[in-house]
């Protein structure tokens, strides 16, 4: 599903009048979750899941055909966890 198609699902699941109100919506959200985020702080909707940010450890690797070594620094990273609601529906498949 791409933007287009959200938004229009978003207009008729949330009974907005027009596009340009469902997709000031989705913007709305997703700012709200990236700011939280950026500040540390986990977001939780029950039945749906949460949304946390979490240290991802840095790691070293070899590239392969040569003796060539790497390693990436730590960083934050965004994660979600789905909530119990939003699994069962996804495996009942409603």
């Amino acid at each position: 599903m791409n933007k287009a198609e959200f938004v229009a699902l978003v207009q008729t699941s949330g009974e907005y009048k027009t596009k340009i109100e469902a997709e000031a919506a989705i913007k709305a959200f997703t700012d709200a979750v990236t700011t939280a985020l950026v500040k540390k702080d986990d977001i939780s909707l029950v039945g749906f899941g949460s949304f946390s940010a979490g240290l991802q450890k840095g790691k070293s690797g070899k590239i392969p055909g040569t003796d060539k070594t790497y390693t990436t620094q730590d960083k934050m990273v965004p994660k979600f966890k789905a909530g119990k609601g939003l699994k069962d529906r996804v495996a009942a498949g409603e």
